[in-house]
């Protein structure tokens, strides 16, 4: 059972993900791109939990956990140059 909800979950994610680089490469503007690039890296952390899963191996939760952090930290800095035109002061 565990095997047909993780396929359709696979599937799901592969979709988002398809959907969200679509959005970062055709976005109007810098701000939706950034925000299809969070997107797609929270889809990327969903689909790490999902092997994860489907494999049975912790190890995966903890890749996904750095995954999400360094995840953050480009959103911070993507953000923050968009509104200052630097990163580092």
């Amino acid at each position: 059972m565990i095997e047909i909800a993780s396929m359709i979950g696979f599937g799901a994610i592969g979709v988002a993900m398809l959907l969200s680089l679509y959005r970062l490469l055709v976005g109007p503007d810098m701000a939706t791109r950034v925000l299809a690039l969070d997107t797609l890296t929270i889809n990327a952390i969903a689909l790490v939990v999902l092997v994860g899963i489907y494999f049975g191996n912790e190890i995966y939760f903890e890749v996904a956990l750095l995954f999400a952090m360094v995840g953050f930290l480009t959103t911070v800095a993507y953000c923050k140059y968009m509104l200052r035109g630097n990163v580092m002061e």
